[in-house]
């Protein structure tokens, strides 16, 4: 029985057509997954096991939240992780020292931190690119392992072609890792236009309330399968069972807060348009945007970030700190909505040159639009403003 993406944000596919013996066999029917609070499972006899023996290894919730990641982006594996960082970093042990990745230049500013401080130090090299508009395949040497990018990208929201992309990288015999926290898979599933593997910060959408830290890494290919499920149990970044059920928990709205998010940041994005103090406004799904037509290719939405840059620098940090239904802290993607100063928060730790030439200026403010009325929205954006 196939099913939208809407029902499987709270059931498995693999699961509706056995719900009968489902209900009977597990959980006693429960209709939340439970919380499996163990660290180590007894064993029937020698030999014998019950499916899981050591939390680290897996645990009953922890295995749910991944499958139905799993099913969402359209993999056969996900790997749940204890925050975005550390699903980045346990993927980036499967390279080894000599290897070479293609990356975006702009990216979450932790990334970078990430690339430039410790996986540099480790051996392997990076060559940065735009890679929405840039020849990516030019920049592929011997040595070349993977491309890395986000689309949109945090917090320029350039878009690029993970189709198009996916072509050149397939015919290198390279990977293809795409960053998907800024749409969910709710609009955009990269494994189905050809990546290899999708990383998300499930701190963001996926569990949707600012209550929780999470990472996922998500994959179709076997060969990558196999190498993370080693090293999960090996390095022991695994997620923690009620920090995977507060994710369950989230997705269960995936849909409907993705829709409703959306919707008001293009109202905002209307509004933001007509400020004569507010210059440049940004947003994917404006038809100006350079990849407006790519994301009405590749995805079914265009998400609910905004960034937009005002007349100077003091605007801007006023605006900060005169906003009071909105508030003024790092992270995105929950019910609530965030303002960010990318130069003082998710990107002070990026050179300043890579900043001003990402575009990433003082007077740079990014918006998290949640699901608030959009009129108290806007008009705390007014009054900040004013």
């Amino acid at each position: 029985m196939s099913v939208s993406i809407e029902t499987k944000c709270l059931h498995l596919e693999e699961k509706i057509e056995n719900a009968e013996d489902e209900c009977k066999s597990l959980h006693y029917g429960a209709v939340s997954f439970p919380i499996y609070q163990t660290a180590t499972y007894a064993h029937p006899a020698v030999g014998q096991s019950t499916g899981f023996d050591y939390s680290r290894l897996q645990n009953p919730t922890r295995a749910q939240v991944e499958k139905v990641v799993a099913q969402l982006e359209g993999g056969i594996d996900a790997f749940a992780l204890n925050s975005g960082m550390a699903a980045i970093s346990l993927l980036f042990e499967i390279f080894k020292p000599g290897d070479h990745l293609v990356v975006d230049s702009d990216l979450y500013g932790g990334s970078i931190r990430l690339f430039d401080h410790v996986t540099a130090k480790n051996g392997v090299e990076f060559t940065r690119a735009n890679c929405s508009k840039d020849d990516v395949e030019s920049l592929i040497k011997p040595n070349t392992k993977a491309v890395y990018i986000e689309t949109p990208t945090n917090p320029m929201m350039n878009v690029t072609d993970i189709e198009a992309l996916a072509e050149i990288t397939r015919r290198h015999g390279i990977l293809l890792i795409v960053d998907n926290t800024f749409l969910s898979p709710y609009f955009q599933n990269p494994l189905k236009l050809g990546a290899d593997v999708v990383i998300h910060s499930g701190t963001k959408y996926l569990a949707g309330h600012n209550d929780t830290l999470a990472g996922f890494i998500v994959t179709n290919r076997t060969d990558i399968q196999e190498k993370l499920r080693f090293l999960i149990k090996t390095t022991g970044a695994g997620l923690a069972p009620f920090d995977c059920w507060l994710v369950l928990r989230g997705i269960k709205t995936l849909a409907v807060r993705m829709e409703a998010a959306q919707k008001n940041a293009v109202k905002i994005v209307e509004w933001l348009q007509n400020q004569k103090t507010v210059t440049k406004v940004i947003y994917p799904g404006l038809k100006g945007h350079p990849g407006y037509e790519i994301m009405k290719k590749q995805s079914r939405g265009f998400g609910a970030m905004v960034t937009f840059n005002v007349t100077d620098e003091e605007l801007a940090k006023k605006i900060l700190g005169s906003v009071h239904l909105i508030q003024y802290a790092e992270s995105l993607g929950g019910v609530e909505t965030l303002i960010t100063y990318p130069t003082t928060q998710t990107h002070a730790d990026v050179p300043e040159e890579l900043r001003l030439k990402n575009g990433i200026t003082p007077s740079t403010l990014r918006l998290s639009v949640g699901i608030e009325n959009v009129d108290d929205l806007i008009a705390d954006l007014e009054q900040a403003i004013n």
